[in-house]
């Protein structure tokens, strides 16, 4: 199955902005703790990000899924490129990983990390 229209979405939104993060709720409002730590790692490392609440619209809360190959929300990307889930996201910020693929990244973050 291809969803041509809610993978256009999503290669728009994921070339258009550094950091994606596919969640459920917004980063104001969470509406799932997964989404809510990738939320509260994101801010650590002080990253602007764009948020899709995949709640609100369900082409692209099964478009997703389908688009990576990966099963759960949330879903981060950083350039266009798929980083992973809540736990990925969590290690990596406790290693220091996500800081310094930020940095290689090119991509800014209002942290002193």
């Amino acid at each position: 199955m291809t969803d041509a229209p809610a993978f256009e979405r999503i290669k728009k939104d994921i070339t258009e902005n550094d950091i994606v993060l596919y969640m459920k709720g917004t980063k104001q409002i969470p509406q799932c703790g997964f989404s809510a730590t990738v939320v509260e790692v994101l801010k650590r490392v002080g990253a602007d990000f764009k948020d899709v609440n995949v709640l609100a619209d369900p082409e692209i809360r099964e478009g997703i899924k389908a688009f990576t190959n990966w099963p759960t929300i949330p879903q981060l990307y950083v350039k266009g490129e798929f980083v992973g889930g809540c736990d990925i996201v969590r290690e990596m910020y406790t290693s220091g990983e996500l800081a310094e693929l930020l940095k290689s990244k090119g991509v800014k973050t209002s942290a002193a990390a």
